[in-house]
Formats: structure tokens, sequence, C-alpha cells
């Protein structure tokens, strides 16, 4: 398939986007001591690498605790963010990337200065846009359900002061604390600071949960009223709510072979259910990848996933791109920045 202008990647963690070899690397030079000690053992610590998946989200964090720790230095962080970005129009001639991620989670528990983590991932991205100008880049700095409110107001305070400088959007995620349902409405105060900053606003809802991950949705769309939700597959069991979704033009990241591997999805029929359901009542969305080299996956795999289940048509696929594109956090700020 042909798609003009590129691709249009919105939805993948910094700490799914990074190549296994240059972790390794990168874990070996700052004298991380790992569990394991063969090459081959590292890359099934790093990825979901089992075919069949992981057993839940449970199971993913901890893929992501040994990511996340490997880029807490200003050093891995910038060569992961430049890495990510170089790597993704290389591969897949993606033209618009987003790239989110948690710096508190970077930056060992405090004991590196937060604004040096993010000046980093700056670099990152600045050395990346010299290198490859066809591509607009930007970074979202992640709130995390398991914080503090305090915590989690000082990523939107971070993430308003680099505005200026690529990062483009804040969003929320993590496990739940005791897997009670999330108080949502509790970030609106940080979510309306960043939005009159101008920043973006995506939020991790629906992605599992059953009924309580629908209650999630409906709240998220009520008291934050984001631009985008990072994955929210179950509003599909809700007709109500995907009218709604669709009235207010919120735009869902769907994440394919991410929900088929953490079982968020069933399998490849809920998956074209999920999709059909979507289109059906004019939900907008985009297709992502949540982490390519976590999920040993490419965006084009995704088209090529979802076209061959029947899920969406090559129509139904470039207008996904298309409205990747549209939907960016980085067009956005990219106008702000010129006015």
């Amino acid at each position: 398939m042909d798609f003009p202008g590129g691709l249009a990647e919105l939805h993948t963690h910094l700490g799914g986007s990074v190549a296994s070899d240059a972790m390794w690397s990168l874990a070996h030079e700052q004298g991380i001591a790992l569990p394991v000690k063969d090459y081959w053992e590292f890359d099934r610590l790093v990825t979901v690498s089992d075919p069949r998946g992981v057993p839940n989200l449970d199971a993913l964090d901890a893929i992501y605790h040994w990511t996340e720790l490997i880029q807490s230095s200003p050093l891995a962080v910038e060569r992961s963010v430049h890495g990510a970005i170089g790597g993704a129009y290389r591969s897949q001639g993606i033209t618009t990337l987003e790239l989110r991620f948690n710096p508190m989670k970077r930056n060992r528990g405090g004991e590196r200065d937060l604004d040096h983590i993010i000046l980093a991932a700056v670099r990152g991205l600045d050395l990346a846009e010299l290198e490859y100008p066809q591509v607009e880049a930007g970074l979202i700095l992640m709130m995390d359900r398991t914080f503090t409110d305090t915590q989690n107001a000082v990523i939107v305070e971070k993430a308003i002061r680099w505005a200026s400088r690529g990062i483009v959007g804040v969003d929320i995620a993590g496990p739940r604390p005791g897997g009670a349902r999330y108080p949502y409405r509790d970030l609106a105060p940080h979510v309306e600071e960043a939005r009159s900053a101008g920043l973006g606003v995506t939020i991790h809802v629906g992605e599992e949960g059953g009924d309580q991950g629908i209650e999630e949705i409906a709240e998220v769309v009520e008291t934050l009223r984001p631009d985008r939700i990072g994955h929210g597959i179950l509003a599909a069991r809700e007709p109500g709510l995907m009218r709604e979704l669709a009235a207010r033009g919120i735009v869902l990241e769907i994440c394919p072979t991410s929900n088929l591997l953490t079982k968020a999805l069933a399998g490849e029929d809920e998956l074209r259910d999920t999709m059909r359901a979507f289109v059906e009542h004019e939900v907008p969305f985009t297709i992502a990848t949540d982490g390519p080299e976590m999920m040993r996956t490419r965006l084009r795999d995704e088209f090529e996933l979802l076209l061959r289940i029947g899920a969406l048509g090559e129509d139904g696929l470039r207008e996904a791109n298309a409205r990747g594109h549209e939907a960016s956090f980085v067009r956005g700020a990219t106008a702000r920045n010129a006015v």
C-alpha cells in the first residue's frame, strides 16, 4: 500500500521503541546489573518474545521495568530518542512520530535531575530532526497512576516548561493500585493546566477492566475532555459511548498487535469486530504499535494485519493514517510556535 506523505505513529512508548541490541549496549555502557548474561536471553527479557503474548498488563509492566531502568540516564535517553526517530523513518517511512515516556521513571528515584533527563530527550529529538528533516516528531510526558498527585503535578509542570523545545503533550498510564478503578477526575486541574499552555492531552484508558474500564472511558470523556485516548477499545461494547466519542471528535489510538499480545482483545475475531464497530459508529481512530521493538511489530505490519482479517480495507487504512497526521500534537505545536 502507498501512503502519500508517509506514515503517522502517535502511540509508541520510548521504552518499547529501541532495538534490543542498542538497549544491550546501553546497559553495559552504564554498568547496569542485568539478571541475564547472554544477549538472546536479554532480548527475551525486554520484548514480548512469546508469540502467544503475555498473561496480562502486569507482565508487560515487568518488561518496562527493565527498559526504563536501562534508559535511566541522560545519555541513554538521548540515544534512545534519537535512535527511535531515525529507525522509524528508515524502516517504515514514518514522517509524523510522537514518543511518550515518564521522566520520573528514568531519574532513579530522584537521584538524577529531572530537567537533565528531559533536556537529554530534547537533544535526541533535535539531533534526529537534523538528520531526518522529513520527520515531524514530538515528545509526550507521562503521568502515572501509581504516582502521588504532587508527582503528577510536577510532570505537567515540566511539560509546560519544555513545551517550546519539543514537548507536545501529556498522558497518564501505569498500573492501577490494587486493580481498583482509577479516579481520573482528580487529574482535571493538571490536564486543564496543560491544555491552557497549548499542550495536547491523551489519556490511557479503556484497554482492560470490562465494565469498570468502560466507566473509566466515560469519566475521562466527561471530566478530562482529551484530544485523544490511548487504546479505548472497550468503548466498542457501548454504542452510547461510541456516539459520544464521535460527537466530541476524540481520536482513539488503536494498537492492534499490542492488544492481542496483552490479551486485551481475545483474538483476531474480537479485533475485527472492535474495528468494525468504530467504523460503523464513526469513531475517529488511528493505528499504532505501542512500541515496535518490544511488541516485535512494525506499523506496516499493523496495517497488513487489519487488512488480512477484514477489519479495514485499503481506503480505511489510508484514512486512519491521514487522521494520524491531522491529529498529531506535533503539528499543533508547530503552528503555535510559528505565531
